[in-house]
């Protein structure tokens, strides 16, 4: 019996930025050259982003902290933490998240209960600490006290896959298994101001959210959104490695994302998609014939920046409705790392895109027995890749 992802539930935090108001801060910090000025109305101009949320209340305009750690709105300064201050907010803040994701996974599956799941993954590249989420889950959610648990720590924005794919082999090994997936990432905690350009994009783009699911061999209930796992691959692109890493530095994690990434996945996308669709005769026909985007419906493609999407629509001639879902997390919560292949898998399921102004293209709701196809990219540089289908 195929395994199967239920409860999918996605929480961010509560404070809003709004792009063009994120863009005029960082284009007026002091020592910030004028090229480095071009490159901030630049990039978060056509990031694709409207709205991000962040941990860090002090980010917004109207906030007035007392001491603050990130943002001095009275001189419209950003300061530089050490690496310590931001990993003690992560602590904090990640463990809320966590908590709040994984709870309303399990609340979000019917028919199960804390008490059921024998098997939790963890999984964030943003903060540190031990005992670790993976515990505070187990302790504060009412798990059992001999639940196994384990931790996918600093893998990057391709994360969510991997512990699925774990999930599910846990499940295939152990029919009784009931696997907790919760991904945190708190990208915000590492914004700075700079001129560097690698730094700039990745200050225009990432964003804070959490995203949990329930994997295992028990059958949904009738009219229950969920999915059935049927497949993973993995794929490392011949080059790429220096242009997409993740590195921790004396004022927190220090993002290097390089132009060359969109022409990167360009030129492999089609590459890292082959041993995916090998597992099935004519979904590797299709590819073969570039008829992948009528094979498959739906495309969960992690929206790491518009210029990726653009490529992965371009070369995949996938529809701009198969690409809306994707967008529309980008557009509404920017790029989440781990988390966010999460987020496009729930709107898939949900067939929550709005009709949008200007006449947008917008996803209609997957159908019982149709096919999606999830991708995420992250340092390596690493496709990670899933094979799905709409259970019901």
């Amino acid at each position: 019996m195929r395994a199967t992802l239920r409860g999918l539930s996605t929480v961010v935090p509560a404070t809003v930025l709004v792009q063009p108001e994120v863009r005029d801060v960082f284009a007026a910090q002091p020592g910030l050259n004028r090229l480095g000025q071009r490159i901030v109305g630049t990039s978060f101009d056509v990031s694709g982003i409207e709205t991000r949320h962040t941990v860090l209340a002090e980010l917004t305009r109207t906030a007035q902290a007392e001491n603050p750690v990130f943002y001095d709105a009275a001189s419209g300064e950003l300061l530089l933490p050490g690496t310590k201050a931001r990993n003690e907010l992560f602590i904090e803040h990640a463990t809320r998240l966590y908590l709040e994701a994984g709870a309303a996974a399990i609340a979000a599956t019917p028919g199960l209960d804390a008490a059921d799941v024998t098997h939790v993954i963890t999984v964030s590249c943003t903060g540190f600490y031990a005992p670790g989420p993976d515990y505070v889950l187990a302790r504060d959610l009412g798990l059992d006290p001999g639940v196994q648990r384990y931790h996918l720590g600093f893998m990057g924005c391709y994360a969510a896959i991997p512990a699925l794919r774990l999930a599910s082999q846990l499940c295939e090994a152990d029919p009784d298994a009931v696997v907790l997936v919760v991904s945190v990432e708190l990208c915000t905690l590492h914004l700075r101001a700079s001129n560097d350009p690698d730094t700039i994009v990745a200050s225009s783009l990432f964003a804070d959210g959490a995203g949990a699911a329930i994997v295992s061999t028990r059958e949904p209930e009738p009219g229950e959104p969920a999915y059935l796992l049927d497949g993973f691959a993995t794929r490392i692109t011949p080059v790429g490695e220096g242009d997409m890493a993740w590195k921790i530095g004396d004022h927190g994690f220090e993002m290097v994302l390089s132009t060359a990434v969109p022409a990167i996945i360009d030129a492999h996308i089609t590459g890292a998609l082959e041993p995916l669709f090998a597992q099935e005769d004519g979904l590797a026909a299709a590819l073969a014939a570039d008829a992948s985007s009528e094979a498959v419906e739906h495309w969960a493609i992690h929206p790491g920046g518009r210029s990726i999407l653009d490529k992965v629509e371009a070369r995949l001639a996938l529809s701009a409705a198969q690409l809306a879902p994707a967008r529309g997390i980008l557009r509404e919560y920017g790029n989440m790392s781990s988390a966010t292949v999460l987020f496009v898998l729930q709107r898939i399921l949900d067939g929550a895109d709005a009709a949008r102004p200007g006449g947008e293209a917008t996803a209609r709701p997957a159908m019982p027995g149709e096919r999606v196809a999830a991708m995420a990219f992250g340092p390596g540089l690493t496709v990670e890749s899933a094979l799905l289908t709409v259970a019901g």
